[in-house]
């Protein structure tokens, strides 16, 4: 992997960021500053050049020297596109425009994501026969242990399956209290807890592609991540527990906004769900031996699987 390679993978992770088509200008400016934060050198004149057809996938994809580089290339991409849980036809013709463009097999990605998708849809099946006491908060807890799970395998498409996962406990959720959401009310109160935004999963699949690699790739800014925590038993065991705390208190934060038939105001929303991350800490060292547990298989298939039993 050279310096090119990364630079190169994080210019497509910013476009990525930005193929579903939607500028609205807070979200750009905060896709951009993550893009130079990483290490990317004006992203905005990328964004120019592309829309200008002076630079194009096919040029940037040539600029990979590896099949490894260009597989990163696709995986990120894919990430960075799901940053919100599903994705919209803009983005599908980016990520086909960009599998064409790399020429390498995108199939165990492609299968990666459908396998994702088919657990996240199984287990809010099984969850919606569910109806005895209690039964909610321990699917709400389930669903916290499993995501933590897919944060520390090594598995690079681990990452893709958090937030389906997190999105269709919320819309199951909303069907135990009565409510029948759609995908974009479902991402609206996403959003609303600052889930799901692209430029926070830009910056996280990025540390997480270039967190088993050594030295500064991209000079300081990207060098200091891949030289943090990144990578390392300790940052792991960190991203475990902070995506354990982020579902547990989204599941519990949806819980409280249906059964009250959505009339808490943002503000109240914030809060539960700052209160429900404190409690998810104490919650955490009593179950991080099941996450481990189910993440010491080693692989993403095997995990989904065993939470669909």
């Amino acid at each position: 992997m050279t310096s090119q390679d990364a630079s190169t993978i994080v210019a497509i992770a910013t476009l990525a960021a930005l193929a579903d088509g939607q500028r609205d200008a807070d979200e750009l400016a905060r896709i951009t500053e993550t893009a130079t934060a990483l290490g990317l050198s004006n992203p905005d004149e990328l964004l120019v050049q592309l829309e200008s057809g002076a630079l194009t996938l096919a040029t940037l994809t040539a600029r990979l020297s590896t099949d490894d580089a260009r597989t990163m290339a696709y995986e990120t991409a894919v990430a960075v596109c799901r940053a919100d849980g599903w994705v919209n036809p803009s983005e599908s013709a980016f990520l086909r425009q960009l599998s064409a463009a790399v020429g390498v097999d995108t199939a165990p990605v492609d299968t990666a994501v459908a396998a994702i998708d088919r657990a996240a849809d199984e287990q809010a099946s099984a969850a919606s026969g569910a109806a005895a006491p209690g039964a909610l908060d321990q699917y709400i807890l389930d669903q916290a242990i499993v995501t933590a799970g897919l944060e520390i395998l090594p598995d690079r498409l681990a990452n893709l399956g958090i937030l389906p996962l997190q999105l269709r406990m919320v819309q199951q959720i909303g069907a135990k209290h009565g409510q029948e959401l759609d995908i974009a009310q479902v991402k609206d109160l996403a959003a609303t807890l600052g889930l799901g935004a692209a430029a926070q999963v830009l910056e996280k699949v990025v540390r997480r592609t270039f967190g088993g690699l050594t030295g500064g790739l991209l000079g300081g800014a990207l060098g200091g991540l891949i030289g943090g925590t990144a990578g390392s038993v300790a940052g792991l065991a960190s991203g475990a527990a902070v995506t354990f705390a982020t579902t547990y208190a989204l599941g519990h934060v949806a819980d409280q906004y249906y059964a009250q038939g959505r009339t808490l105001s943002t503000a109240d929303l914030k809060a539960l769900f700052a209160r429900f991350r404190r409690d998810a800490e104490t919650v955490f060292p009593r179950v991080e031996s099941r996450i481990r547990g189910a993440a010491s298989g080693g692989s993403l298939t095997d995990l989904l699987r065993s939470t669909t039993r």
